[in-house]
């Protein structure tokens, strides 16, 4: 079954008034996530898929990402200036954008499936001379909105370098929580930086993100065009990659995996 809802079938019986099977139908069975479905079936193709995670009141769209190594359920997708990510704590809580397209999937709904199982997250770079970095973390999850979505990510691999943990001392992203332009959670009061003083990260540094004074990765930033993508405060930011220069990524994306 293609990549248009969900995959898997069960049985269920419907009964008469005296008891008797009348017919026996056939529903839907609900996936928890992407890596479900690849390995389920090998075939599968990436698409948008309607997911219904545990615990979770009502089903929502992702885009999962199928690779050799598993199904990938993406998080964020960035390509160009068309969707705007300078938005409330509302929009990064509930979602916006098209899967399909450029998107942030949404606080709660990351919330939803990490909350149950381990996960792997994977960032993915591209910049403007051709090449491309990523980054992997084990036991990927956020706290509650309650613990203002707080990150957690353990062990890193990849090419990119570990921007989350920080270019150097005391910027570490990991485990602090979300910021948006009307929620502040990064630690500032104020972060000097030099002979500058910024009182709220995401004010200069944009979008939202889990700024912590004020950290160096940030993915949600403005996008900058090629020729105006180097020196910006604000920008799709994974520093320990690309410098000394703020470098602003060509296109981003995250994702995760079950484990």
């Amino acid at each position: 079954m293609g990549p248009v809802g969900y995959c898997g079938l069960i049985l269920a019986f419907v009964f008469s008034c005296t008891g008797e099977t009348q017919k026996a139908q056939q529903i839907p069975s609900p996936h928890q996530d992407c890596t479900q479905i690849k390995a389920e079936s090998h075939q599968s193709s990436s698409g948008a898929y309607t997911m219904f995670p545990a615990g979770v009141k009502s089903p929502f769209r992702v885009y999962c990402e199928m690779r050799a190594d598993g199904g990938w359920t993406v998080l964020q997708r960035r390509t160009g200036p068309e969707l705007s990510f300078s938005r409330s704590w509302a929009d990064y809580k509930n979602g916006f954008g098209d899967v399909t397209k450029d998107h942030w999937l949404g606080l709660q709904n990351i919330f939803s499936l990490t909350k149950t199982k381990k996960w792997v997250l994977r960032v993915d770079l591209w910049d403007y001379e051709g090449g491309t970095a990523f980054a992997e973390y084990q036991d990927f999850k956020l706290g509650s909105e309650e613990e203002n979505f707080k990150l957690h990510v353990g062990k890193y691999s990849g090419t990119a370098g570990d921007a989350i943990r920080g270019a150097y001392p005391g910027i570490d992203q990991n485990g602090c929580g979300f910021s948006t332009l009307d929620r502040d959670n990064d630690n500032c009061s104020p972060c000097i930086f030099g002979d500058i003083s910024v009182r709220e990260c995401v004010t200069s540094f944009g979008g939202g993100w889990w700024y912590s004074s004020c950290g160096s990765a940030g993915l949600n930033g403005d996008w900058h065009p090629a020729g105006d993508h180097i020196g910006w405060a604000s920008g799709v930011h994974w520093r320990t990659w690309k410098g000394p220069a703020p470098y602003s990524a060509k296109a981003s994306r995250m994702m995760i995996k079950s484990v």
